[in-house]
């Protein structure tokens, strides 16, 4: 067989396929479980910010080392993928807290906290 008779005869089977309304069915099965898995991802995030910033602003303060990692590894990713607006006000909130050292570096250190 030819180049040209695998194409003859593979191209309307191809066009057949993406035609067919089974192809579109799993496409948009496959973008709503994307979806879906993202909607849990927010929620799980935005679990855990509440929960972390309500502690930080209870406490009253916060070690630049939470700081970092509640504003770099969960509220970015969270804001980026759409979050809503009850973290933000929460990120401003535990924006103005006071930055306390770090209490294992006070250990190594000797001092106390403040």
């Amino acid at each position: 067989m030819t180049t040209n008779m695998y194409i003859d005869i593979l191209l309307p089977i191809l066009i057949s396929v993406i035609a067919s309304s089974g192809f579109w069915i799993w496409l948009g099965n496959r973008n709503q479980a994307k979806s879906l898995q993202t909607k849990l991802l927010i929620g799980l995030a935005h679990d855990r910010l509440t929960s972390l910033g309500l502690t930080y602003i209870g406490r009253g303060w916060i070690t630049q080392d939470e700081y970092e990692n509640f504003y770099v590894y969960l509220y970015k990713p969270y804001e980026d993928l759409g979050g809503n607006g009850s973290v933000k006000r929460l990120m401003v909130e535990v924006d103005k807290l006071p930055i306390r050292k770090d209490k294992a570096f006070d250990k190594l250190t000797g001092d106390t906290l403040p």
